[in-house]
């Protein structure tokens, strides 16, 4: 068990105990000192002592009978007086391997806190009660709010990427291929609006195929997880593996599996240009060529998130190039140096090695630690166990290195090594760094709940110490939102480690964490990011705890509080630390393909999409486990 993490463990504690093996002299030992006799027959140590002296003495006798007929009986095989004696010896021995034997394992168990929650739970949230009538209420506010953005989109800028709400006017800043439209169709399919799917899709079969051909420069990254893994998501949501039995209105399921066909294969060239199993950072569409950054590189969360969407195409076509172009990153990462399993986050494509010795799991990190777990999960059973132990091995390293508590309050949060593991500890925590409590939550019971994992036995103790932290990053996150003036985060905030508590803070002087947490003025934006909306629903879906929604809702209010906007759409924020917060006018994509989606499933059924038969892409598109998602 580690010993570097700085918060309690009696958690998991609670459980070490069920797994300990008991000699037969220590389980004798127990059974007579908890055994319901007379306290002054324990205090006999003679009697005691005879006893246990009588058992051995039988014991002896039988064995030594044992080995004298067995001997014997190899002179008078035939004799049955000997068989007799032989079979009397072998149920004698029988008997005792039965008295002796060890008990069986028994599944830890849940904690009597943990006990009283599922409690609570199936007395307060019983099927047809109040409170399921309350969370349905609130999971339609979080549907209105989707069809606000969508009709601000749709007014002002349909086909551009991006709405800018307040200007009424579209962007193309991802390229060019009407992000957003992809980004949200499968969150419109998931919530059942079908007049938004069938202008989402109608949109996708009459001008996507224009674009992909035609357009110029798209980041290989930015368009693998929001459009092609929204076509894909699209594709299994609308039935296309159930033999084209259209489930929701729009274009024929083949339109979204075409057009992600077609968009792999305008991709492939990033793969394919490069001198090594390192791709390229930018794909021009029209010409399908590929080139590097400017500065050459290229980082190690966007060469390492491509996989789960290129895996399933090739799943779906029955082309196995797109799945041995992308998986070569990840059989080339496994060959390069690691400290503790943690990677910079730049690799150069020109030579195949990592780049720098910055370390951290927000920009440009993230999504590395992410898809090793999910594409473990999604391929299971298809020689990639190295991505497990890669996952907890970092894990580890996480654990060890990164993981620190602030002061005055003892937050647990993710600081970052911008100079390696030998330079100096930054206490700088990203937002982004909030999907790490649903990632590490997921690798431990592998999508299922924690009490079904702990009474099948499923939990090791690694698993329980990832969980554990899970949880208490989850809360940091959280924290990160009340200590604001708006209750909403900001992009970047550093901890309190030296006992000073005169840096800027979030605006909100009766949060207990005021002193704990630092926003600085440069990193007090908000860009209607999902990370702790994404792990408090995971988080609710795999422990139940009721607390998470509670949390999910408060967030979900400060949106709508603060970034929507009256005409249509809601608007990302220059600083959360005032009251009224300035506004940036721009709607990212992920607000309708991530933060609102998970939302929706946060507040609904976890049947809907369910954990242990899906994996959400990094850009909250549902991608089916493989032998074992169906729709639902």
């Amino acid at each position: 068990m580690s010993k570097s993490l700085p918060y309690s463990m009696k958690d998991v504690h609670y459980d070490n105990g069920k797994f300990r093996h008991r000699s037969v002299s220590k389980a004798i030992s127990q059974a007579l000192l908890t055994s319901k006799v007379n306290p002054d027959h324990v205090k006999c140590s003679t009697g005691k002592f005879l006893g246990l002296l009588l058992i051995g003495g039988i014991v002896c006798l039988m064995m030594t009978h044992s080995s004298t007929l067995h001997s014997v009986s190899h002179d008078v095989a035939k004799d049955s007086e000997s068989k007799e004696g032989r079979n009397f010896i072998a149920d004698g021995r029988n008997r005792l391997k039965r008295l002796l034997r060890r008990p069986p394992r028994l599944p830890p168990r849940l904690s009597p806190d943990e006990m009283v929650v599922i409690s609570n739970k199936s007395t307060h949230e019983h099927p047809n009660s109040s409170s399921d009538s309350k969370w349905q209420a609130k999971q339609q506010r979080v549907k209105d709010a989707f069809v606000h953005a969508w009709t601000g989109y749709k007014n002002y800028s349909m086909g551009y990427d991006e709405l800018m709400p307040l200007s009424h006017k579209g962007v193309d800043g991802l390229g060019g291929l009407g992000a957003t439209v992809i980004d949200a169709l499968d969150t419109a399919m998931i919530m059942g609006l079908d007049e938004i799917v069938m202008e989402a899709g109608s949109w996708i079969e009459n001008h996507l195929p224009e674009r992909i051909n035609g357009k110029d420069q798209v980041n290989l990254f930015e368009t693998t997880i929001r459009v092609l893994g929204g076509l894909l998501s699209a594709y299994h949501l609308s039935g296309g593996e159930q033999g084209g039995n259209v489930l929701h209105k729009g274009p024929k399921p083949n339109i979204y599996l075409e057009n992600a066909r077609n968009l792999a294969d305008h991709l492939l060239p990033a793969f394919t240009s490069s001198p090594s199993d390192i791709p390229f950072s930018d794909v021009v569409l029209h010409d399908r060529s590929a080139h590097p950054a400017p500065d050459g590189l290229s980082s190690t969360a966007e060469v390492a998130s491509l996989q789960l969407e290129f895996n399933y195409l090739s799943s779906l076509t029955g082309d196995p190039k797109y799945s041995l172009e992308a998986m070569k990153v990840f059989q080339h990462i496994k060959t390069l140096p690691k400290h503790e399993g943690l990677v910079p986050i730049y690799i150069n494509p020109q030579t195949g090695e990592f780049n720098g010795e910055n370390i951290r799991l927000g920009s440009r990190g993230d999504s590395y630690y992410e898809y090793l777990i999910k594409v473990w999960l999604q391929q299971r059973g298809s020689n990639c166990s190295y991505l497990y132990d890669m996952y907890m091995e970092a894990m580890k390293g996480v654990r060890h290195l990164l993981v620190k508590k602030s002061v005055p309050n003892g937050l647990v949060f993710v600081g970052e090594l911008p100079y390696g593991h030998q330079g100096e500890f930054s206490p700088k925590m990203d937002h982004l760094v909030c999907f790490l409590p649903g990632t590490l939550a997921i690798g431990a019971t592998k999508g299922l709940t924690k009490e079904k994992a702990m009474r099948e036995n499923l939990l090791n103790f690694e698993d329980l110490e990832n969980l554990k932290l899970a949880e208490d990053l989850a809360k940091t996150c959280v924290e990160m939102y009340s200590v604001t003036s708006t209750g909403l985060a900001p992009e970047i905030a550093y901890f309190n480690m030296e006992g000073n508590s005169e840096g800027p803070d979030g605006g909100n002087k009766s949060s207990k964490y005021v002193n704990d947490i630092i926003i600085k003025p440069a990193d007090r934006h908000n860009l209607l990011r999902p990370e702790t909306v994404e792990s408090l629903m995971i988080l609710y879906r795999i422990t139940e705890d009721p607390k998470y929604r509670e949390w999910g809702w408060e967030i979900f209010e400060a949106f709508e509080k603060y970034t929507k906007v009256e005409s249509g759409g809601y608007t990302s924020l220059g600083d959360v630390t005032v009251i009224p917060p300035r506004r940036r006018d721009k709607m990212e994509t992920f607000f309708l393909g991530e933060t609102l989606k998970y939302l929706y499933l946060l507040f609904g059924n976890s049947n809907v999409i369910p954990l242990d038969q899906f994996v959400f892409n990094t850009e909250a598109h549902p991608i089916p486990i493989k032998g074992t998602a169906k729709h639902r």
